[in-house]
């Protein structure tokens, strides 16, 4: 970057039209090489800047004035319309889509503005990209739409939102079979909303055969778990790929709470072992060091001289 293009990304930053226009003015040749001129290694162009610090008279006189493009796009294919979305700016949003910048456009991984809105719980922004036709349903190169990026996020309104609009919307799956229940539960703690709304089959299996309930108490989301048992009848004894049900699971991760839940009130088993290594959830605490774990199992009635194949026991 010259001596003389820093000042100018400054300007921008701030947002001090008056000064732009000075800048400009006293130098022709970087007014002319300016629509062209990517910034960085990201290869912004001055319009992501405007657009990212959501200075509105500062892209409107790019656009209009210097020439701009508004469907430029830096090295990762992000345009001036992802970076509005992503930081919340409705003005300078409603600007580029008035001046035909494209909805759903594409940047790197296939994710829209809409994706990006719902990342950052930008309610504002999403209503205005729905009213201008953007496709909640449209998947990034993960397989998840935009009804699972805000299941990530846990937004009430977010999430009702898209439910009130696109009522089928929940019917989706990543590329790995991962339902936006699956990504519900790992990130909500104790919201019931979203249940009703959503009749997910009450053991949906993802590539690896996890259910949403293992995922609950693997995450120590207890009271998710308890309404999935009340709501959805689940099967709380399902095993995934490599033979370990949610006990193990829990194990792994150290959920003291979430042993206890299974072991006292389900009846799990607390001597079941999984795979063909017949790992017991004492190896698993075990092997991952977490004592607390080990003290609940044990008190829970787990075999401290279970072996597995290779006749290893749960001892430390």
């Amino acid at each position: 970057m010259s001596l003389e293009e820093k000042p100018l990304l400054r300007i921008i930053q701030e947002g001090t039209l008056h000064l732009l226009q000075k800048e400009l003015q006293s130098n022709t040749r970087l007014l002319t090489d300016l629509p062209g001129k990517h910034f960085g290694r990201s290869g912004d162009t001055v319009l992501h800047y405007a657009a990212r610090h959501g200075h509105l008279p500062v892209m409107s006189y790019l656009v209009e004035t210097v020439g701009m493009d508004v469907e430029v796009h830096n090295n990762d294919y992000k345009r001036p319309l992802h970076e509005a979305a992503s930081m919340g700016h409705t003005d300078c949003l409603l600007y580029l889509l008035n001046k035909g910048a494209k909805v759903d456009c594409l940047k790197k991984a296939d994710w829209t503005p809409l994706m990006m809105a719902c990342t950052r719980r930008k309610i504002d922004v999403i209503r205005v990209l729905i009213e201008h036709k953007a496709d909640p349903k449209l998947k990034n190169k993960d397989g998840w739409n935009s009804f699972h990026i805000a299941c990530r996020e846990g937004d009430p309104a977010v999430i009702t939102y898209l439910l009130d609009n696109f009522p089928e919307i929940w019917r989706t799956e990543s590329k790995i079979k991962r339902t936006p229940l699956h990504t519900a539960v790992v990130y909500f703690k104790h919201e019931n909303y979203f249940f009703p709304r959503c009749d997910y089959e009450a053991d949906c299996k993802d590539s690896c055969a996890v259910t949403p309930f293992m995922d609950a108490v693997q995450n120590g989301h207890l009271q998710i778990a308890e309404l999935l048992v009340e709501t959805k009848k689940v099967c709380y004894t399902a095993v995934d790929k490599m033979g370990a049900h949610a006990l193990h699971r829990a194990a792994v991760t150290g959920q003291d709470k979430s042993l206890q839940y299974l072991v006292s009130y389900l009846g799990v088993n607390v001597n079941e072992t999984a795979t063909s290594m017949h790992l017991s959830p004492l190896h698993y605490a075990a092997k991952e060091g977490h004592l607390g774990s080990l003290s609940i199992l044990l008190s829970l009635g787990a075999d401290l001289n279970c072996q597995d194949s290779k006749g290893r026991s749960g001892k430390m």
